[in-house]
């Protein structure tokens, strides 16, 4: 992944493009940080979890504010590090089978198998919505 990130930013560079680039170099920071720290988790769950986040503080903005403009813009630069999205009816295949193979399924057991499947790829809310009205059917 480093080596996209420098191309990356090689390219914005170029096209001087400096919200791509102050994004994508934000990223590489985060990343270099985490690899020095004590307890290093995988690249992939730094960019999910730092997206994540700015999902999540999108709402604290007001609606045409100049910072939820730049938050969404900032979501858009590092959307192609994230892993794929999963579709509804993927995530509902997974549960199915999970639920299929499992001895008196319950919702702990079920997202405790699914919860690292979808990681990332899919609104662990909306799963656990959809782990209850499977196990309830």
């Amino acid at each position: 992944m480093f080596n996209r990130i420098n191309e990356d930013i090689k390219t914005a560079m170029k096209a001087k493009d400096k919200g791509r680039l102050d994004a994508i170099r934000y990223l590489k920071a985060m990343l270099i940080e985490n690899k020095v720290s004590k307890s290093p988790k995988p690249e992939l769950d730094v960019v999910v979890s730092y997206v994540k986040k700015l999902k999540d503080s999108i709402g604290l903005f007001p609606e045409g504010s100049d910072q939820r403009a730049k938050t969404e813009l900032e979501i858009t630069f590092l959307t192609p590090y994230m892993p794929e999205e999963l579709k509804e009816e993927g995530v509902a295949n997974l549960i199915k089978e999970i639920i299929q193979g499992l001895d008196n399924p319950n919702m702990g057991m079920v997202m405790k198998e699914l919860s690292p499947k979808i990681k990332g790829r899919f609104d662990g809310k909306k799963a656990s919505q959809m782990v209850i009205a499977a196990l309830k059917s």
